[in-house]
């Protein structure tokens, strides 16, 4: 299991708004992270739409962080790119499981949700100053 490369491409534009002094242009981003112009600007759109990034316009216009980096975690960024974090599908709300039979919890489905919520509580101890 892993992260899509979108999210970690998201992941990468947010440590370099955290690292910079200031507003930085879609451009600059694309270059310094070695992400393409077109997905580094479709990226930036979701962490904008998630209140993660604001977004400037004109000729001094970019982008930054909207709240400083240490309120910003890896769980946060992960969510704007892709939704809730789970280790597997079946843990979401509303999948239905073929093997569920009426009045028995899974118990593959209790370990997996013990284990998603782990990696969440640990996903939300890492802010973007601590990197």
């Amino acid at each position: 299991m892993h992260i899509t490369q979108e999210t970690d491409y998201a992941v990468r534009i947010v440590y370099c708004l955290a690292n910079a002094t200031g507003r930085k242009d879609a451009r600059t981003i694309s270059e310094e992270m070695g992400v393409t112009l077109r997905f580094s600007l479709k990226i930036l759109h979701k962490l904008v739409q998630s209140g993660m990034v604001k977004s400037y316009k004109g000729s001094k216009g970019g982008y930054e962080l909207a709240r400083p980096a240490d309120q910003i975690n890896l769980k946060q960024v992960i969510e704007a790119i892709e939704g809730t974090y789970s280790l597997v599908k079946c843990i979401q709300p509303g999948y239905v499981c073929e093997w569920k039979k009426p009045g028995v919890v899974c118990s593959f489905r209790r370990e997996f949700s013990r284990i998603s919520q782990k990696t969440n509580e640990e996903l939300e101890k890492v802010t973007f100053d601590k990197l």
